[in-house]
């Protein structure tokens, strides 16, 4: 039997957090002789996962020929947010139930995206679950190293400006400023020690966050650690970053919820945070540096804590939903 050719021209698109379609290119005489294909999708290697943790077992599928393009779809083998690799070959059933089949096509690599608002709003249930007790706060903080504060000065007007944020659900669109609110139960002061840097700018917490403010649930992760993260989202309301939000994320009850609210109490704003989670909050406004204080902390640099190229445990039973269809 003549030879099959080899895929070529492979395009991934319509990607969800748990499908993608997938085409490619046959010669023309193929097309009616193809009978199955066979798709291997490998999960690429975190270079900093755990190397004593179970290895996800690479994914060969088998599917009768249909036209293309094809949807892939399962959330046994597919997780939000992580990268995959995929190649593909045709083959055809042979009467005495072997193959014959093509050579296998180039690899090519995409991306799985995230949650659905209805799958985040189950992702924040899992977060309720672990948030702890509540503490009292007063301040926001944002650490960087000294030369971001400098730049912020010199080249930006006194304003820390929003940037893209890269690890939410709202992966590429939405634009805000990271802050923390985390204090140490014994002190209620923030600690001082920071992963993101020496320089600490602190802000009252009544300028980011009041009842003029929405907040909303964005995410909810580990890093292949005991640590958890909340991301939260706080976006003056009727602002860009408000309507935004309210299309895609779970809107919390600023006064009643798990993670981080704003109460008056005789006459006051009082302010609380989740003890047993690290919260990262979004600012989706710019910030005038002449609003708060900018100061050296004492502690160390902990690199450990760091959420810079942040990639999620899909293993983590705790943070992690499976998306059904």
């Amino acid at each position: 039997m003549e030879l099959l050719s080899t895929p070529k021209n492979i395009e991934i698109n319509n990607i969800t957090c748990d499908s993608f379609r997938i085409s490619w290119a046959m010669e023309k005489g193929d097309l009616e002789r193809v009978t199955h294909y066979f798709i291997d999708l490998n999960k690429k290697e975190n270079k900093n996962s755990n190397k004593f943790k179970h290895r996800d077992v690479p994914t060969k599928l088998v599917a009768k020929a249909v036209p293309l393009p094809m949807t892939v779809r399962g959330h046994w083998f597919l997780s939000p947010r992580t990268e995959y690799s995929v190649a593909v070959q045709t083959a055809v059933k042979q009467s005495d139930g072997e193959y014959l089949v093509s050579g296998w096509s180039e690899t090519v690599e995409f991306c799985t995206g995230d949650y659905a608002k209805e799958h985040l709003a189950q992702l924040q249930e899992k977060a309720e679950l672990i948030a702890g007790r509540m503490l009292r706060f007063s301040v926001f903080y944002r650490n960087q190293h000294k030369e971001y504060f400098q730049h912020v000065r010199m080249h930006c007007g006194n304003v820390m400006k929003p940037s893209l944020k890269d690890n939410t659900p709202t992966s590429g669109m939405l634009h805000g400023i990271f802050f923390s609110c985390n204090t140490e139960f014994n002190t209620g002061q923030p600690p001082q020690d920071s992963p993101y840097g020496r320089y600490r700018f602190q802000i009252p917490a009544q300028r980011l966050f009041n009842p003029n403010t929405n907040l909303y649930f964005a995410d909810f992760y580990c890093m292949y650690t005991a640590y958890h993260y909340v991301v939260l989202v706080l976006a003056p309301k009727g602002s860009a970053g408000d309507l935004f939000c309210r299309e895609r994320l779970p809107q919390l009850d600023i006064s009643s919820n798990k993670f981080l609210t704003c109460c008056v109490e005789e006459g006051e704003l009082v302010y609380r945070h989740a003890q047993d989670s690290i919260l990262e909050v979004i600012y989706t406004e710019p910030v005038d540096l002449s609003l708060g204080v900018l100061g050296e902390i004492s502690g160390h640099q902990l690199m450990s804590l760091s959420t810079a190229n942040a990639k999620k445990d899909p293993s983590c039973k705790t943070c992690n939903i499976s998306v059904g269809r």
